[in-house]
């Protein structure tokens, strides 16, 4: 199946495109009514993650409502570790939870190997369908979580402030450390391959807590088990390139080694200026970002200026996805993303002829 839009694709292989491509991360999400409706209907969060038809529901809304030039897989970054028995829950208002987590290295042991197509099928139900719907109009972008990202939820049973137990674990163990992020790479590269078989396009890995590590330990904790993701990748389906984009949170400083995986781009948070990013990375790959989430708070023409202001920074030519530099938050106007769209689509034209 060709697709009808591909200068997301295209962008990410630094081919030339007609307009710089936009999605945004936590595209199909609760600034939405329509999705609020329909994780109603659901039950719970899992429940409507769990619910194929009704995760492509909420997978499709968001390219309803905007011109997206991508849709993303609707699902957790947090079924891995879900599906090797450490029961994810989510509360109202405190995100999400395991109610078992790793506090020695016996129970990094005990961790048993999963089956993505087996384990996680409902995901790749998920993926098949929002692609079939697609009918070509669109790329699918499927992602995962890092290692080091679902390492820390494992350990630390919930989100952080300062992950102090995770980073604990991985200093006074790092053999057990090591061998839960080697376990974790395997299943996130078995995962991805899943969903790239099911139909994905392309393939985002959010390392959303690699930017709390110092430089060494990033290097050996995050980056490492990433790199080993990529290189175990399929790299073409149907004839076409599976582009892979790393994601760092906090990232900024690592930008040439993160360039280096082998990565087709890399996403940028918004402490970035993009324009020093391209000078320092942009031969080797794309770049994704990376207006700061709040922005969408701000009246029109601030969002327009802002833009404006970003794609300058990039400069003319291909290469560049625009993202936030982070998830779209829940308060935001849906009014407000349709200008934040709108602009870049206009705005970005000059730049590619």
């Amino acid at each position: 199946m060709t697709v009808a839009n591909d200068r997301f694709l295209r962008a990410l292989e630094r081919k030339p495109v007609d307009v710089t491509p936009v999605w945004m991360m936590r595209q199909a999400g609760r600034y939405l009514p329509e999705y609020r409706a329909v994780r109603k209907r659901a039950g719970d969060f899992m429940s409507l993650c769990r619910n194929p038809q009704l995760a492509c529901e909420v997978a499709l809304q968001p390219l309803e409502r905007y011109a997206f030039d991508a849709a993303i897989l609707f699902s957790d970054i947090l079924t891995i570790p879900d599906a090797m028995g450490l029961g994810l829950h989510f509360t109202e208002g405190e995100g999400p939870g395991f109610r078992k987590t790793i506090r020695s290295p016996a129970d990094v042991e005990a961790l048993p190997a999963i089956d993505a197509r087996d384990d996680l099928g409902y995901v790749m139900d998920a993926v098949s369908l929002i692609r079939r719907e697609l009918n070509g109009r669109a790329p699918l972008i499927g992602f995962s979580g890092s290692p080091w990202t679902l390492a820390t939820y494992m350990i630390e049973g919930s989100g952080s402030k300062d992950f102090r137990r995770a980073k604990q674990f991985m200093y006074d163990h790092p053999e057990a450390g090591h061998l839960l992020l080697g376990k974790l790479a395997d299943a996130v590269t078995d995962y991805l391959n899943a969903q790239i078989r099911a139909g994905a396009q392309a393939v985002q890995i959010f390392d959303t807590w690699g930017g709390i590590l110092s430089t060494s330990a990033y290097l050996e904790f995050s980056l490492a088990y990433m790199r080993r993701i990529v290189d175990g990748l399929i790299g073409e389906r149907q004839g076409r390139t599976v582009p892979c984009i790393l994601f760092t949170k906090q990232g900024g400083l690592w930008l040439e080694e993160i360039a280096a995986s082998g990565c087709h781009c890399v996403g940028l948070d918004w402490t970035v200026d993009i324009g020093h990013a391209r000078s320092r990375i942009g031969h080797k790959t794309a770049l994704q970002g990376n207006m700061d989430p709040s922005v969408l708070y701000a009246a029109p023409e601030v969002i327009r200026r802002e833009v404006a202001a970003i794609l300058r920074s990039y400069g003319s030519g291909p290469g560049h996805v625009f993202n936030l530099g982070h998830g779209i938050t829940p308060g935001v106007d849906p009014e407000h993303v349709a200008v934040f769209v709108d602009a870049v689509h206009e705005y970005s034209a000059a730049g590619h002829r």
